[in-house]
């Protein structure tokens, strides 16, 4: 069975190669909304969605380096 770590790891790893871009921040996110002028469309859900899996996955790795796990 693969390590919490490694789990985290691929699965950061699966956001960054789909189809829609992750965004690195959420400036990113906010810069690109206001460029669609703030529509919501589905590119720009489908963004916020894996920001959101992405800020997940880094609040649980930074918790278990935290406990050192």
């Amino acid at each position: 069975m693969k390590s919490i770590k490694e789990y985290l790891e691929q699965e950061a790893n699966k956001i960054d190669r789909s189809i829609v871009a992750t965004p690195e921040s959420r400036e990113d996110l906010e810069r690109f909304a206001e460029a669609c002028g703030g529509t919501g469309n589905l590119v720009m859900m489908q963004m916020a969605i894996q920001f959101g899996y992405k800020m997940a996955l880094n609040a649980v790795e930074y918790k278990l380096n935290k406990e050192k796990v």
